[in-house]
């Protein structure tokens, strides 16, 4: 008979329990990949766009080439967001890792007025900066894309535009969201506009011949504007024809816009703001961009909290995200503009000090109401209606492109000779401080409306390194809602394991600072954390939300594979090889 003294049978019995665990322990989640591809990822808000753009680099072309037939593209099948008549920023990595960017954001027009949308007793007219004539700025779009050629193009102009006109002149099939908006919006086009306009005709509840999903919109006029542009380039735009077509309609129509504005407008090229969380290097847009600023705030703010630990969208997770943004939303209102003409103290507010102090406060045990929230001390001192995509080509080259006209089609004004919208980009600017923009973002002096001045934008194109490579490009339109969206969409990447397609279609939820809620994508979180949260003294919305984002990103996988992740959100589409 053998005999166990008690030492041997504690160690038997730590051995089952060892072997247990590891019987138990799970085995890794399997992550669900979206498109994938070896060499090059084109991933925007259309499946037209993204063929384009992968054909332009089949054929040759850089990811800057194929970036400005993307552009050009959505300027055609996603008239919603993409147009002429708008502007907007891109940030790039090049392959060798050196990194810049672009502002062609509108500027307001040289006869602005600081008080222009205000009534004799200083209250904003309704609407009036939001459509009309005198809602839009000056674009930029066609300023900043041939900046790109010249700067960091392959191919000319009129090579990159051959296959967009032929786009504009063959036409692109309705979906059933282009469907829906176009019939949500005709009436508002015919009365801003004085008649029915191309997106209006076939779209009305009594028309005898109804525009269907899978019909064709062809746009032959815009095929005719983009021809000039590819024939005469960037000053057709600003000083040829068809800046005088342009200048026209908007006199006519009670615009302010001169020939003079056009002439001037330049895009500039700007130094990214760069941050780290953890072994990430976030690349991101400066002023008049708020994206880069707030993002590289809220992740300092972040960087002490154990995310990965808290879990993907649990209470801990929610109240420490929404805390960082309701203070970073709280310095934008109040610091950041035009940086040619504010000073910005982006050193300070992206710093690690700045960031401890301004979480100070925060505790889990209840929600910090916005009331209790100002801007912070600095010693020493953007809607759906916007379209992003992001392309990686097989030079390694990485570029992260957002660009709007503001609210959904603009200022509804639809250039009949020119066949585009133009921007309402006007009520970006704070129209009076204190006062709430059509996204619910309360602005200060910083973003007042003066002559040439560039207004306040939410896009946010980001670029991601990890460990000194090449690891992410994304963003996302969504308003206000933008920064929260790419924020939350690297996170899931970098913290709780998920693909890039998987952290597109996770479910968002968004707090700006003012309104004091925190707005959840319906029936996607439990009732349990919801209660939570409100017990906490959090406000919730979540019944009839607008969508938050509609990312598209591309991630690099340890063996260089590429992952397009396409947001299900929308129409938009990876195409990739």
């Amino acid at each position: 008979m053998i005999k166990i003294t008690n030492h041997w049978f504690l160690f038997l019995l730590l051995l089952i329990l060892v072997s247990s665990c590891k019987t138990e322990q799970k085995a890794p989640r399997e992550i669900q990949r979206g498109k994938l591809a070896d060499s090059i990822m084109v991933v925007s808000a259309r499946e037209e766009a993204s063929r384009i753009g992968a054909e332009i680099l089949k054929n040759g072309g850089n990811a800057f080439d194929a970036l400005i037939a993307v552009d050009m593209a959505l300027n055609v099948a996603y008239p919603f967001a993409g147009s002429l008549g708008g502007g907007g920023f891109m940030v790039y990595r090049k392959a060798n890792g050196q990194i810049g960017s672009i502002d062609y954001r509108e500027k307001a027009p040289m006869a602005a007025t600081y008080d222009m949308y205000l009534d004799e007793e200083g209250n904003p007219i309704d609407s009036l900066s939001r459509q009309g004539p005198l809602a839009v700025g000056v674009p930029g779009s066609i300023s900043g894309m041939f900046a790109i050629n010249e700067k960091l193009g392959s191919m000319p102009m009129s090579e990159i535009l051959e296959p967009v006109i032929q786009l504009a002149k063959n036409g692109y099939a309705i979906t059933e969201n282009q469907l829906n908006r176009f019939q949500k919006y005709a009436p508002v086009f015919d009365q801003v506009n004085g008649k029915e306009i191309l997106y209006s005709i076939g779209f009305h509840e009594n028309d005898t011949l109804k525009i269907e999903i899978g019909n064709f919109i062809k746009n032959p006029v815009l095929a005719e504007t983009l021809q000039r542009i590819a024939d005469n380039g960037k000053s057709e735009f600003y000083e040829g024809e068809t800046a005088q077509i342009l200048v026209d309609f908007i006199e006519a129509h009670g615009g302010i816009i001169t020939l003079e504005d056009l002439k001037n407008y330049e895009a500039v090229w700007r130094k990214p703001i760069t941050s780290t969380y953890k072994n990430l290097k976030v690349i991101g847009m400066p002023p008049p961009s708020s994206g880069g600023v707030c993002l590289a705030q809220i992740f300092k703010m972040l960087e002490p909290y154990d995310m990965q630990e808290y879990g993907h969208n649990t209470v801990k997770s929610i109240q420490v995200i929404t805390e960082a943004e309701r203070r970073a939303y709280a310095d934008r209102s109040f610091f950041l503009g035009d940086p040619d003409f504010n000073d910005i103290p982006i050193d300070s507010l992206t710093s690690k000090a700045y960031a401890s102090r301004r979480m100070q406060n925060f505790s889990f045990e209840k929600a910090t109401p916005s009331a209790e929230i100002n801007h912070g001390v600095i010693s020493g001192y953007e809607s759906m209606e916007t379209t992003h995509f992001s392309i990686i080509d097989q030079y390694g080259n990485a570029v992260a492109l957002t660009t709007t006209l503001n609210g959904a089609y603009g200022s509804k004004l639809y250039v009949d000779e020119l066949g585009f919208f133009l921007n309402n980009e006007m009520d970006d600017f704070s129209v009076k401080p204190g006062e709430p923009n059509m996204f619910g973002l309360i602005g200060a002096a910083a973003n007042k409306i003066e002559p040439q001045k560039r207004m306040l934008s939410s896009m946010t194109p980001t670029i991601v390194e990890k460990d000194g490579k090449l690891w992410m490009t994304v963003g996302t339109p969504g308003g206000s809602t933008i920064i929260t969206s790419v924020l939350q969409t690297i996170l899931n990447v970098a913290d709780y394991n998920m693909g890039m397609q998987e952290a597109v279609d996770a479910p968002r939820f968004h707090h700006q600072w003012l309104p004091d809620v925190v707005t959840f994508e319906p029936d996607a979180f439990g009732e349990e954390i919801l209660n939570s949260l409100q017990n906490k003294g959090y406000e919730i919305r979540q019944e009839n939300s607008v969508i938050l984002g509609k990312v598209d990103g591309v991630l690099v996988l340890p063996d260089g594979t590429l992952e397009g992740g396409a947001d299900r959100r929308g129409d938009d589409m990876a195409v990739g090889f």
